[in-house]
């Protein structure tokens, strides 16, 4: 797919909308305006701010930089504008300086070489060519000359011009994308014809709009058809005078359309697949439908027509289901209301105990249903406690099972959050995990080995993101270290973006890139437990690479939570129903046989159906995985 390189940033088919914030000279030749309006950018969330900067003596005559009055109507408006707003040499050094500290990249028009030479010192990591420039060849060919890319306008062009531009630039090897533009201020709607940037498209580089038309409809909509970079005018009043004002957004609209652009991308998604997102799954299964019995079937019964009605919630057979289950023989005895399952259909699922993957695999478990599950030869059980399950004792006998233990994730209707900014929770949620750890060592002594005691570190946010996200890491390292887990193994988990808590969707603030997570684990000398559906979560919303962040954590993951994952907050998915190539997976961490759990939603249910099949699924990739890996080494 085309893409350029600007800064560290890839911009182009495939990656984030680009967003500009083109301050030009809405600075009115101030430069505490200046500083207003790049605050205003970084707030609204931009990518980068562009200026423009130009020698005037190297573009007019003497005779229209003396008296303006010799030209145009035009450039009489025009030319003592510009004499008056250019800013000079060092106020762009301050200017740098100060995006490189607001974390924004600074951009420029060049205009003439001169001022192309001066933004070559500046370090400008992409020269933008306004649309009048486009034809400027000389220019142009001064511009490739600096190894940068360029953006290009197309306003005011004919398409044979873009053509020969494209071409010129082509032969040089220069890398650059091109912006469909209407170049009036502003521009009237009927006029703009965003459906060109299709045309623009033909010539394989990144496609963006460049727009000076009211409002932000137009461009939120342009990111929705694919334009790769959007570059908006910013101004704080838009009465002000002078000749981009009027075209431009005031902050609080300019903030409106990348807000809307960034939603508008993360709804169109991928067109790749149709999965059930968690919010889904949580309706589904209490507005959904099973097929249940009308009354107590016994068996050997036949199973008629008058002995099947619809009923919620969807914990059975679907009614999709119903003409495979008319005229089977019941082998079991099945209660009034009670669901049919895939039993009830002779599908039984069985696990091949001796054909699975080499990993210490378990289920997760409560005190009330572990022993259901030792029926499939696990080697380790994963507990999820409850806050309430905390006051309750364990009720089993000795196993020769290894044990892990996942903390309660919220009591009542808080969530547990060792990063919060609230110190009373925070400190709640550390003697929450507290006496997860003190009754994980009360039950240590009927397995095997060192339990391991699995944490969510929180940060987690319902409305607004966290932006101090420092002091999360601050008060995690802080909670970390007031808990005593003497004699476990504290984990971890890397988190998704999106999860859900008491019926809402909230937005999660840190520990989820590997990058972040090694740094902080290894600074305390701790170990993680994995979840491979909540890094593809993240990674989709992060647009960074599944298996790179797998490769980077690798060595300190202790413990596998094994889901699929799809879109934003597909979590839990059933192996095989997201996205994740599993055989490409296992391929990625070789000879990793720690302990590991099918983490899958709702798998516990029907007797644990859904983890046997997850086993199976994952056995199967990961010999698939093993046997490419045999043929390489051969190879």
């Amino acid at each position: 797919m085309p893409v350029i390189k600007i800064g560290d940033r890839l911009v182009g088919d495939g990656q984030p909308t680009y967003i500009i914030a083109e301050i030009g000279v809405n600075h009115n030749g101030i430069l505490d305006l200046a500083i207003e309006l790049i605050d205003a950018s970084v707030d609204a969330g931009a990518d980068a701010v562009k200026f423009q900067k130009r020698q005037l003596d190297q573009l007019y005559s003497k005779k229209y930089l003396d008296n303006a009055n010799a030209g145009e109507k035009t450039l009489r408006y025009l030319l003592p504008i510009l004499q008056r707003v250019e800013l000079p040499d060092e106020a762009y050094y301050r200017i740098l300086d100060y995006c490189k500290k607001k974390g924004i990249t600074f951009m420029c028009s060049a205009f003439d070489p001169v001022s192309a030479d001066f933004l070559a010192e500046l370090g400008v990591p992409a020269y933008k060519v306004a649309s009048a420039d486009l034809t400027n060849i000389p220019l142009l060919d001064h511009l490739a000359s600096k190894g940068k890319p360029l953006i290009l306008s197309t306003g005011m062009s004919r398409i044979e011009e873009v053509e020969f531009t494209v071409n010129f630039l082509k032969q040089r090897q220069v890398d650059f994308a091109l912006l469909h533009c209407n170049s009036t201020y502003p521009a009237a709607f009927e006029d703009i014809n965003l459906r060109f940037m299709e045309q623009l498209r033909r010539f394989g580089v990144p496609v963006g709009y460049s727009g000076h038309e009211r409002g932000i409809a137009v461009s939120t909509v342009a990111s929705a058809l694919g334009a790769s970079i959007i570059e908006r005018h910013i101004t704080l009043d838009r009465t002000m005078d002078g000749p981009d004002h009027a075209a431009s957004l005031e902050p609080h609209g300019f903030k409106k359309m990348v807000r809307d652009i960034r939603q508008v991308a993360m709804a169109l998604g991928t067109g790749e697949e149709k999965f059930i997102s968690r919010g889904e799954i949580l309706n589904r299964e209490v507005l959904g439908k099973s097929l249940v019995a009308t009354r107590r079937i016994e068996p050997g019964e036949p199973i008629t027509a008058s002995l099947i009605r619809v009923k919620g919630p969807a914990l059975g057979l679907s009614p999709q289901r119903y003409p495979e289950l008319v005229g089977r023989i019941a082998e079991r005895v099945i209660e009034e209301d009670e669901p049919f399952l895939e039993r009830d259909l002779g599908l039984e699922i069985r696990l091949d105990v001796e054909h699975t993957l080499p990993m210490e695999y378990g289920f997760t478990v409560r005190f009330r249903d572990y022993d259901e599950m030792l029926a499939y030869q696990p080697k380790m059980l994963e507990f999820h406690f409850t806050d309430q399950d905390l006051d309750e004792t364990y009720p089993g006998t000795q196993h020769n099972l290894k044990l892990v233990v996942h903390a309660p994730e919220f009591w009542e209707r808080t969530l547990v959050d060792l990063c919060s900014l609230d110190e009373r929770q925070r400190q709640d949620s550390v003697a929450l995990m507290q006496k997860s750890i003190n009754l994980t060592r009360t039950i240590a002594p009927y397995f095997v080995g060192t339990p391991k005691v699995i944490i969510h570190p929180g940060a987690m946010s319902l409305d607004h993101p966290i932006t101090d996200r420092q002091r999360l890491y601050d008060n995690l390292r802080r909670s970390v270290q007031e808990l005593d887990y003497q004699g476990v193994e504290l984990l971890l988990e890397n988190l998704p973006p999106h999860p859900w808590y008491f019926g809402g969707q909230w937005l999660t603030n840190a520990f989820m890139d590997a990058y972040e997570i090694r740094e902080f684990i290894t600074s305390l000398g701790l170990n993680m437990c994995f979840d491979t559906s909540h890094s593809k979560l993240y990674c989709n919303w992060a647009h960074v690479d599944f298996y790179e962040q797998v490769r980077v954590l690798l060595p300190y993951v202790r413990h596998l939570h094994l889901a699929d994952g799809a879109g934003l907050d597909g979590e839990g998915l059933q192996i095989g129903e997201g996205t994740i190539d599993w055989v490409h997976f296992f391929e990625v961490i070789g000879d990793y046989h720690g302990t590991m759990i099918p983490e899958i939603w709702r798998g516990h249910q029907r007797q644990g159906e859904g983890f046997l099949i997850a086993i199976q699924r994952l056995s199967d990739a990961y010999f698939k995985a093993h046997q490419k890996l045999g043929q390489s080494a051969q190879a």
